[in-house]
């Protein structure tokens, strides 16, 4: 038996694809603990049960850690470093230290965005690996902003300086170690990094708390049906897109019956409506099984779990990651990409039809899908983390 002790971010979109991993090691018999800046998400989202240390930390939407909303491009990414990832490493750090000494892990998994785990791991002398839950790093996103790539590499020496082992060598993004990307080259594309500790375990998508509520009777199995989400951190920006949305589908309602998830409460609640049903949250996974197309964000998480299940996709990048996994999808054929700010209903609903008729779409989504599934997910994400533990002992 084993110890693992997970630290991420207050963030659902990198703690979810965790939580199957964990699942799979606590069922082997290792023990498993979490740290994170907001334990009662962590507890909601990995099971009442789980053992969290507290960290302190911005947690998003918060009093102090809101990001304007109409930040893009390369503003939104600098105000997500200086404004968030980096203040959250150095407030994370002493609760870091502190889950370490008490729980006394063998193996440290940081998420890529809570460097934190990985700074004091090295600083400690523990084995560490890295949970990449956006393949955003992997295809040279910076290799056009060389200025913002040295603005990055500063940044994160000085934070070396005051969290982590002085004298270490390795990004805190990167673990030499052992690095869990939850993606497959055949998404992320020719420029995918292979070395010996890089592996490519695909989405895990197993091993979450079941969620109840849904009204499964309402899907009508003689319509296409499509599933817009815009994930749970753009709830203040995504008022006139959902909008957009509701009157592309709504067009074709004869053939189409569309499920959006609207946790901002951007849109009047429609529960009686036959056509349209918006909600504020969904069971994305299990309603993912029944959908024919996804309208979202490219989200990686989103957009991992609809190709797991071979959806094809229309992806409208808001900020951060998503321009580069947007990219992703539209070259490897599995979706559309459209205009988040400026997109009108016409052109939304051009691009449905596309990824509902064109059979190119869906078949390159059926071609990820199988690569996703061979890669193992959880379970091979568990195995790998198994063997360093047996390696480092």
């Amino acid at each position: 038996m084993s110890a693992y002790l997970f630290v991420v971010p207050p963030l659902t979109g990198h703690i979810n694809p965790a939580v199957g991993v964990a699942a799979r090691l606590a069922a082997h018999g290792n023990r498993v603990a979490w740290a994170c800046a907001d334990p009662a998400l962590v507890r909601r989202l990995a099971g009442a049960d789980a053992e969290v240390f507290a960290c302190a930390g911005p947690v998003p939407g918060a009093e102090g850690a809101q990001r304007p909303p109409e930040l893009r491009g390369a503003e939104a990414l600098k105000f997500l470093w200086e404004w968030y990832l980096l203040p959250l490493a150095d407030a994370m750090a002493p609760g870091v230290r502190a889950a370490v000494t008490e729980f006394r892990p063998d193996v440290v998994i940081a998420d890529q965005q809570a460097f934190a785990g990985a700074l004091v791991a090295e600083r400690l002398g523990l084995p560490w690996a890295t949970s990449a839950t956006t393949s955003a790093e992997f295809t040279g996103a910076y290799d056009g902003l060389p200025k913002v790539a040295d603005w990055l590499r500063l940044r994160l020496a000085a934070l070396r300086a005051r969290v982590g082992a002085p004298s270490g060598g390795a990004d805190p993004r990167f673990s030499p170690h052992l690095l869990l990307v939850f993606s497959t080259p055949e998404l992320i594309g020719p420029l995918a990094p292979l070395a010996p500790h890089i592996h490519y375990v695909g989405p895990s998508v197993a091993g979450r708390p079941a969620a109840t509520g849904f009204p499964w009777e309402w899907l009508d199995h003689g319509r296409a049906k499509v599933l817009v989400t815009l994930g749970t951190a753009n709830t203040d920006t995504g008022g006139r897109f959902l909008a957009a949305c509701a009157a592309a589908l709504r067009d074709r309602a004869d053939h189409v019956q569309t499920v959006i998830a609207d946790p901002g409460g951007a849109l009047p609640a429609t529960a009686a409506d036959k056509d349209v049903l918006i909600l504020p949250s969904v069971p994305q996974l299990p309603l993912l099984a029944r959908m024919d197309a996804v309208v979202c964000h490219a989200g990686h998480n989103t957009v991992c779990e609809a190709l797991w299940h071979g959806v094809p996709l229309v992806v409208a990048p808001i900020r951060d990651d998503q321009p580069v996994v947007a990219g992703q999808v539209v070259d490897s054929g599995a979706g559309v990409r459209v205009r988040f700010g400026r997109v009108t209903a016409d052109r939304l609903g051009e691009a449905v039809d596309a990824v509902l008729h064109d059979p190119a779409h869906r078949s390159a989504a059926a071609r990820v899908r199988t690569a996703f599934r061979a890669a193992g997910g959880a379970p091979a994400a568990a195995a790998h983390l198994e063997r360093l533990a047996a390696e480092t002992r």
